[in-house]
């Protein structure tokens, strides 16, 4: 088996951050410092370990999360670099569903920034513990303290800030341990370990002991033992705080903050051992718990390679034209030739191969425990979010929560031999990645591909050509809709005519249905509201109810899902209020019939509205270009909801639907000569004026 060190020394961790924070950086450093790699690759001379696919290294961008393993004062970790801009956020969703713990990277100029909040929130929602890391400290306008106060209030978080920065910006030389009171000098040279001084000068230490009074208050107001001690006035070495810093961490209470600049090689060595000493183990996370995919009852796996399987697949992944399956295992073993269970489909496969991952390399192995994440073959028909089970003791796990596209294009193939390549290849990529959808047109018979923005599509396009070999057209970006109703509405469906099947019955059916708005976000609820027949309607008639209204609701439930437009309906209540009867009817679908008629006349008499997705938009901006930027986001029918400072930058955040922002990345590069950055992240769907 393949465990070289015990459980308690395993770390899980993934890097996060909002796109250009550091992220790729700091996890090269890891692997250079801890001695995996030899040679740092940077992210802007496309040469990086973690950014191995061509599109990464082309656009300087995280597309996929990479995972590796790489250890450090005796730990193993493993590490899962993600991407960090808002069209890939699934692949952070998915990462953070199966880490045990998290380092969030902020840049020490831009702050907390609207995909670090995505992230952070997608942490809180799996109860993942995490260290924040506030890099770029040797930037112009680096500003730590708004960062923690940042942290603070936008994230809702009480950070534990553990250093104490030595000069600033481009004199930016190291920082104070404030646990054990040591000076760090870091000369930014690659090879070289930081110097320590505990022989601080007079101002520094003066400065150090109030920061350091300060994180004893923080650790104190959540640990009732170090509380007892402070209020006592008893002096707490760095041991007992480092102990209850861990333990505050791991139950989400604080967040421990360090600072640093990962590409001047200062502040990479107290991050590691800070993931050491505060992040969990697998042993420190909570028994993960699921169902029966029988009986629905509540199951829990321990951690423990006695327990039955359970493992979560939470990528998947093309290698080599072979269907690749990321695993994370929460309890029990697995091994070459062991037969799992898919609770889903309810079937049973065979695993062919077991390797662990370094980026793009692989590694063999024949067996792994529990609190491993492995990369495995053979699972032909598992996708993203299906349990991997015992097939003895069968568990199923809580999926992974997906998103749906928004935005879509049309895709052909450039000659008849590309053509019969690219179905399959679109297939491929539909496993691969579960925010890619592909349909085809009823009406104009195109292939019809959709993702959550432009760059989304276009990472699908070159990956056509250099993966599958396949050359491709693709048509101009469409929004992808959702129709709703604005108020209320009833209306009568009925049928009467031959049954094409057999000329000797008659399709018959009566029914009326009403449709009502609800809220945004209220989903699509049908309900059965039909009275019992009266006392008047004889015997034989009463007995053909219970099968009308079930034909009836079965076809309301079909048709519900399009609107008139054909786009998916959302945010609606349809009812049914009544079901003609009539003796003698053999067939129930002229009642099915007839309830999507009257949905189709209730839809209109309650007023069809049409929604698109609504973006939060966010423009980082020189003053100088401030009105320039300002006036092309009027022209676009734009929301302002603020223009503030972020750094020595204008920060301007607004909504406006995505299809005004098509072409939008050229246009603010034109407006600001090239000096602004935006971000943009899916809102709702709305009207909009």
């Amino acid at each position: 088996m393949a465990k070289a060190v015990k459980l308690e020394r395993v770390r899980n961790l993934g890097v996060v951050a909002h796109i250009d924070a550091g992220k790729t950086t700091v996890s090269e450093r890891f692997l250079f410092y801890s001695g995996r790699i030899h040679k740092i690759g940077e992210v802007h001379e496309g040469a990086t370990q973690m950014d191995w696919m061509p599109e990464e290294r082309e656009r300087g961008i995280t597309i996929t999360a990479a995972a590796t393993t790489f250890h450090w004062n005796d730990h193993e970790m493993h590490l899962i670099d993600t991407p960090g801009h808002v069209d890939f956020t699934i692949e952070v969703e998915r990462s953070l569903r199966v880490l045990d713990g998290a380092v969030v990277v902020f840049s020490a100029v831009d702050g907390v920034e609207p995909q670090s909040e995505t992230v952070w929130h997608q942490a809180d929602k799996f109860k993942v513990p995490r260290i924040a890391f506030i890099n770029k400290m040797d930037r112009i306008g680096a500003d730590h303290l708004a960062v923690i106060e940042q942290v603070k209030t936008r994230l809702g978080a009480r950070p534990a800030f553990l250093q104490l920065p030595v000069g600033a910006e481009d004199q930016f030389t190291g920082m104070v341990d404030l646990l054990t009171m040591t000076q760090l000098t870091f000369s930014g040279e690659e090879d070289e370990a930081p110097s320590e001084n505990t022989d601080l000068s007079s101002d520094l230490r003066v400065e150090a002991e109030v920061a350091r009074t300060a994180l004893v208050e923080a650790i104190a107001d959540v640990d009732d033992e170090i509380a007892e001690a402070y209020l006592g006035g008893t002096e707490i070495d760095a041991a007992t705080l480092r102990a209850a810093l861990r333990r505050a961490t791991i139950d989400s209470k604080l967040v421990p903050v360090l600072c640093g600049t990962a590409l001047r090689n200062k502040g990479v060595q107290p991050l590691l051992d800070a993931v050491v000493e505060y992040l969990p183990s697998p042993l420190d996370r909570p028994v993960v718990h699921g169902t029966h995919p029988t009986t629905g009852e509540p199951e829990e796996r321990p951690v423990d390679d006695k327990a039955p399987l359970a493992a979560l697949a939470f990528k998947v992944a093309m290698v080599e034209g072979r269907k690749t399956v990321f695993l994370r295992l929460y309890s029990g073993t697995i091994a070459v030739g062991d037969e799992v269970l898919n609770p889903r489909l309810k079937q049973t496969e065979k695993i062919s191969r077991l390797f662990t991952v370094h980026a793009d390399r692989r590694e063999r192995v024949e067996k792994i425990g529990a609190g491993y994440i492995i990369a495995a073959m053979g699972l032909k028909d598992f996708g993203t979010g299906d349990t991997v089970s015992s097939t003895k003791a069968p568990i199923m796990l809580e999926r992974i929560d997906t998103y749906e596209p928004v935005i879509s294009s049309a895709v052909e193939a450039s000659s008849t031999a590309d053509k019969e390549k690219l179905e399959d290849a679109l297939k491929k990529l539909q496993d691969e990645d579960p925010t890619f959808k592909v349909r085809v047109d009823d009406e104009t018979g195109q292939t019809l591909i959709s993702g959550m923005g432009e760059l989304h599509l276009d990472i699908i396009h070159d990956r056509l050509a250099r993966e599958y070999g396949v050359q491709t057209r693709l048509g101009r970006p469409q929004v992808v809709y959702r129709e709703t109703v604005t108020g209320e509405g009833t209306g009568e469906g009925h049928i009467e005519r031959a049954n094409p099947a057999n000329d000797s019955e008659v399709l018959f059916g009566g029914a009326t249905v009403k449709v009502r708005a609800l809220p945004r976000g209220a989903g699509v609820h049908v309900l059965g509201k039909v009275p019992p027949p009266g006392p008047d309607v004889p015997g034989p008639l009463k007995s053909k109810q219970p099968m009308a209204v079930a034909a009836a609701l079965e076809g309301l439930r079909e048709a519900v899902n399009t609107g008139p437009d054909g786009y998916p309906l959302v945010d609606l209540e349809a009812t049914l209020l009544a079901v003609e009867l009539r003796d003698g009817v053999k067939t129930d679908v002229g009642w099915r019939i007839a309830a999507q008629t009257a949905l189709r006349h209730a839809l209109r008499a309650a007023k069809v509205a049409l929604l698109e997705p609504i973006m939060d938009v966010e423009v980082v901006v020189p003053e100088e270009f401030l009105g320039d930027v300002l006036g092309d986001l009027s022209s676009r029918r734009a929301q302002i909801e603020d223009v503030g400072v972020r750094g020595v930058q204008r920060a301007v955040k607004a909504k406006l639907p995505l299809k005004a922002l098509f072409g939008y990345a050229t246009a603010v590069r034109s407006a600001s000569q090239g000096r602004a950055t935006f971000t943009m992240t899916f809102a709702k769907y709305d009207a909009w004026s």
